[in-house]
């Protein structure tokens, strides 16, 4: 596949996976998600590669979720495969289920759908720079699936409901207080201490990761039952005027009026 939306390199046995959208702060459009997927394949079984990087192109932003300027009930043409357009959940399971350790490397924005992809790979590593939060009730959206339940599995019931509920923004360091990161350090330094952390994991055994990594999502894979069902009651409520003006709102900068579409 000939990617457009992403930037795969290979280099000492790691795969460095780039979202290359920066124009849109790296928000994912169908075909994102698409080569994501494709590129998570090609490595992810790879005997060289030890390591897979996912990181955001530019200083601004890791990811900002879906690109809403695609997003009027349901993701694109309606030619991609997924639920609602998109399979993001194909690319959520994708990166558990490829038998290597996946960091996320952020700096700046790491929101909505980027927040969920960030808190889904085995480890974060984040820029002083790097704004952790969701947005989702504010643009008439939700990720049913890994975005809540496996995220309450790391920050808590508590921290969980109000990082969805109040689609607050938090800092690297308040996000590694929760638990939602790793280490934080300054953004010159973000490349060396992944390659660090890289170096480190190539040393090794990849047999012993790969079982410790299946051996961790086992407590967990209920969840992707559970955001298969999820996606689709999504599709559902994105095809209603009140997820419809969380989109609108959004494009015309204005605050949204769900209430006015409440049953």
């Amino acid at each position: 596949m000939e990617y457009e939306d992403i930037i795969l390199e290979e280099r000492s046995n790691v795969a460095t996976i780039t979202i290359n959208r920066p124009e849109v702060y790296n928000a994912f459009r169908p075909r994102t998600v698409v080569e994501l997927i494709d590129a998570f394949g090609k490595v992810g079984w790879d005997n060289e590669i030890g390591v897979i990087v996912l990181t955001g192109s530019g200083e601004k932003a890791f990811c900002t979720g879906g690109d809403q300027s695609v997003h009027d009930g349901v993701y694109g043409d309606g030619q991609a495969r997924g639920t609602g357009g998109m399979p993001v959940e194909e690319l959520q399971n994708m990166i558990r289920d490829v038998p290597k350790p996946v960091i996320a490397k952020t700096r700046g924005y790491v929101i909505g759908g980027g927040n969920v992809l960030a808190t889904i790979c085995d480890m974060t590593l984040a820029g002083e720079s790097a704004i952790f939060g969701q947005v989702g009730p504010k643009m008439g959206s939700v990720d049913p699936g890994f975005g809540t339940a496996y995220l309450t599995r790391i920050v808590g019931e508590k921290k969980a409901r109000e990082i969805w509920y109040m689609c607050r923004q938090y800092s690297a360091a308040e996000a590694l207080e929760m638990g939602l990161v790793n280490k934080v350090v300054p953004d010159d330094e973000l490349d060396a201490e992944v390659d660090a952390w890289c170096a480190e994991l190539t040393q090794r055994s990849p047999t012993a990761i790969a079982i410790a990594k299946r051996s961790f999502n086992a407590d967990s894979d209920n969840i992707k039952g559970i955001g298969g069902l999820g996606m689709h009651a999504l599709k559902l409520y994105y095809e209603t005027e009140e997820s419809k003006e969380g989109v609108r709102s959004f494009n015309e900068k204005r605050a949204p009026d769900f209430r006015k579409y409440m049953i």
